[in-house]
């Protein structure tokens, strides 16, 4: 990443943190609330930019501009909304899941490989 992708990616960040405080307040609330939960629970395209976020403000827009409240854009139920937003996203939770499942796969692999070569076991015995 160079730097002028640092500055560009800062500059689009300011802009989407614009849009969130011209927001009314509850709205606001909702969405900073809704973006730490996706920080936490980390869909990973996340990292790539703010697509996720941004259409989140399009929605959470859409909303104040009609006059409805915050909640009737998102249901009572914040979490349940995040949850589905990012149902077919990788997750981090998902690399993390995947990591461990390769760790233990290997290490069952290299300790069933080391009995192999010893001649295996024997009634619980080693031979």
């Amino acid at each position: 990443m160079s730097i002028q992708d640092i500055i560009e990616g800062k500059k689009e960040w300011r802009a989407h943190m614009a849009r969130v405080k011209a927001l009314p307040q509850d709205y606001q609330i909702v969405y900073k609330e809704i973006q730490k939960y996706l920080f936490k629970v980390g869909p990973v395209e996340l990292n790539d930019g703010i697509g996720l976020l941004s259409g989140i403000i399009d929605l959470l827009e859409e909303g104040a501009v009609s006059g409805k409240g915050v909640l009737e854009v998102t249901g009572s139920d914040v979490a349940a909304f995040c949850d589905d937003l990012i149902k077919d996203s990788k997750t981090y939770a998902d690399l993390y899941q995947e990591s461990v499942n390769q760790e233990v796969n290997k290490s069952m692999k290299k300790a069933t490989d080391k009995t192999k070569e010893k001649g295996g076991y024997r009634d619980g015995k080693s031979n």
